[in-house]
């Protein structure tokens, strides 16, 4: 099964919002948090940092996202900060805008309310791993039917750490609604503490832990039960983000290819020059010290002599612009390019 906050991940279509990095109830050896993420009050859109409410629109805009994830840190921590931007959000973007929440704690009911009012569509629980399999006649059952009671779509998302038959038995009983096993995985964030803990890399893999699939032996069967993996994070959840975004912020010119990266020319010449070479305004952009131009166009001017020297830039259409490529341009040698994905 999948849930509806899952299919537009899968789209590419959810953004990503970061509302806080603190997490007071533990210290999670397995938390993938980098060190710019990790106990700062920063909040994030994707990769843009949040001065104000215009620049979550606005990132939301630039992908066109179809719903929001909140996560942290811990979300209930800050839950006015929580409920201002999901009620901004449905303001903005209307009731279609659907919205999940990663928690860490139970909250307790009155939290579920306030969430459901602000706009939450569906809290995903992620209990602490040494009450696993000790839930039932706890807040952690509770939580669940509180807040189904409250219009919110409960369900668990654990990291796939171990097999545990009890969260499938809540799916069982009507408790939750789904759960979502996350391939577990080693990041920059908790690499160190994944060794001590004596977890080590899949042979061949840069983040996916060794046994991780394991889990699905005694859990993967179950209609409810959804694996996701590192590889479809990857490869379809981030890549068509970066399409999204790369297809509406585009210019004229760019290309965009077939991993959602921007390419075009960068060439330090005079808009005169490129005048007296007629090339027409909507295939370049003056900047205060160089131009952007068609990379294809910029590599036959390199070539023919017209330009002395420039380079093709291939970048991401993230709010920070990282650049992944450069292939310097110069003297009749240009770089070839494969044709992007328009």
């Amino acid at each position: 099964m999948i849930s509806e906050g899952c299919e537009q991940c899968a789209k590419g279509g959810k953004m990503v919002l970061f509302v806080y990095g603190y997490c007071d109830q533990r210290d999670c050896f397995y938390c993938p948090l980098g060190e710019n993420r990790k106990n700062v009050t920063q909040m994030y859109a994707n990769e843009r940092p949040i001065e104000d409410d215009s620049d979550v629109i606005e990132e939301a805009k630039r992908m066109s996202a179809l719903g929001t994830s909140i996560t942290g840190g811990e979300p209930q921590e800050v839950l006015d900060r929580t409920c201002h931007y999901l009620e901004l959000l449905k303001d903005e973007f209307g009731e279609d805008h659907h919205t999940h929440l990663y928690t860490g704690i139970t909250g307790g009911r009155e939290n579920m309310r306030r969430l459901s009012e602000a706009g939450l569509d569906e809290i995903r629980f992620h209990p602490p791993l040494e009450l696993w399999g000790d839930m039932h006649g706890t807040e952690w059952e509770e939580i669940l039917y509180i807040a189904r009671e409250e219009g919110l779509t409960p369900a668990f998302e654990i990291p796939g750490i171990r097999a545990e038959p009890e969260f499938l038995e809540f799916l069982d009983e009507g408790a939750a609604d789904f759960c979502n096993i996350n391939e577990f995985e080693m990041s920059d964030g908790n690499y160190r503490r994944m060794q001590e803990e004596g977890f080590e890399l899949k042979e061949d893999h840069m983040s996916a832990v060794e046994g991780s699939h394991d889990i699905l032996e005694q859990m993967g069967d179950h209609e409810k039960v959804y694996f996701c993996t590192s590889v479809f994070k990857d490869a379809a959840q981030h890549r068509s983000r970066l399409k999204r975004m790369a297809e509406n912020i585009r210019r004229e010119f760019d290309d965009v290819t077939e991993d959602g990266t921007l390419v075009y020319g960068k060439a330090w010449v005079s808009e005169a020059r490129l005048d007296e070479l007629g090339v027409p305004e909507e295939f370049y952009v003056a900047k205060s010290e160089h131009v952007e131009l068609a990379w294809w166009l910029l590599e036959e001017m390199v070539e023919e002599g017209d330009v002395p020297k420039g380079e093709i830039v291939e970048q991401y259409p993230t709010y920070d612009g990282t650049v992944v490529e450069r292939t310097p341009l110069s003297g009749g040698a240009g770089g070839s390019r494969a044709t992007a994905d328009d």
